[in-house]
């Protein structure tokens, strides 16, 4: 009864965070910690995050394309590079320090937050792409989804800077297109994570049923009010997860400036 339980609240707490990721993403924040208070090995809880997190991406990327929002003929090379960037990047995540992600991460987080404070027309000018969407396929596309194979944190974030800033789009078609991109690359890293057989079923399955939900009504959300919501949320969660990452017992400046205080 007791393990009936902590997956119920699991489902609960990955639908939640899937109504959160699929408007300003790190519904990974929220999810992963919940896995390892629900006393999940590490390893096993990172593998069964991405499976709820792919169902979340999944369904906020279903949601959008109903609306009419993403154009499949520039969309899918950008997803199947994605996706296999993330397949390359979870067989070598144990390649990458994660001290240096660790350490990296939180300042490109804050970099973003600091991009969407300064651009108060985000969603209303048209801008002019600045690479093609077949270079951008062939480059940012592999690198994200890389980094989301060994990493992942502000993945969301990155894409949805690189939409805006280097093709041009406008902040919902933006999301839109992350989504797409995001939902590539998680499934890339989860083939990976399938294949050593690292995922808790009973676990996954239910997160992913709330995760799917969560981000059903996540997407109608962002599509309904636009950037009114987006934008605050955005700045808001790539703040938190940036503190969050900066605050890990692992991250080399929180480890400098814990010395030097003492």
């Amino acid at each position: 009864m007791e393990e009936i339980t902590v997956i119920l609240i699991l489902a609960l707490v990955a639908m939640f965070a899937g109504f959160v990721d699929a408007i300003a993403g790190g519904g990974g924040l929220i999810t992963l910690p919940a896995l390892l208070l629900a006393g999940v090995n590490p390893v096993s809880a990172i593998a069964t995050n991405k499976l709820q997190a792919a169902a979340a991406t999944f369904s906020a990327t279903v949601a959008f394309a109903r609306k009419g929002l993403i154009q499949w003929r520039t969309a899918l090379p950008i997803a199947g590079m994605s996706f296999l960037g993330g397949v390359i990047g979870a067989v070598s995540v144990s390649l990458i320090p994660k001290s240096i992600l660790l350490a990296l991460v939180p300042i490109l987080l804050i970099c973003v937050v600091i991009y969407f404070i300064l651009s108060p027309k985000l969603n209303d000018e048209n801008r002019k792409p600045k690479i093609s969407y077949f270079l951008f396929s062939l480059t940012v596309a592999p690198a994200l989804g890389f980094y989301d194979g060994v990493f992942g944190p502000g993945v969301g974030s990155f894409f949805l800077i690189a939409f805006i800033v280097l093709l041009g789009c406008k902040l919902l078609s933006a999301m839109s297109y992350t989504k797409l991109a995001n939902v590539a690359c998680n499934l890339g890293s989860l083939s990976v994570f399938l294949s050593q057989g690292a995922i808790i079923f009973p676990i996954a399955i239910s997160m992913a049923i709330g995760a799917f939900i969560g981000a059903h009504f996540g997407a109608k959300f962002a599509v309904k009010f636009g950037s009114k919501l987006i934008k605050p949320l955005l700045i808001i969660v790539s703040l938190l997860m940036a503190i969050r990452l900066l605050l890990h017992k692992d991250n080399p400046i929180f480890q400098y400036l814990t010395t030097v205080s003492l």
